[in-house]
């Protein structure tokens, strides 16, 4: 949207939060693609599992012994 006053035109421009200001300065990293997003969180994932399963190893040798 232009406003003309007396001969001069200013464009409007609309405002930022300064915590997306920021985060846009911040934001050097080139965006990732959907296909490394998803490789990444799969990674995560599948580490969480696997962190999973040895806490669950270990409270069962855990049990074993007290019986």
């Amino acid at each position: 949207m232009r406003i003309q006053t007396m001969g001069l035109i200013m464009a409007e421009t609309s405002k930022l939060s300064v915590e997306k200001a920021l985060e846009k300065l911040r934001g050097t990293e080139t965006p990732k693609s959907r296909m490394a997003q998803l490789d990444d969180e799969i990674d995560e994932l599948e580490a969480e599992t696997k962190r999973l399963r040895e806490q669950r190893l270990r409270l069962e040798r855990h049990q074993r012994r007290r019986t």
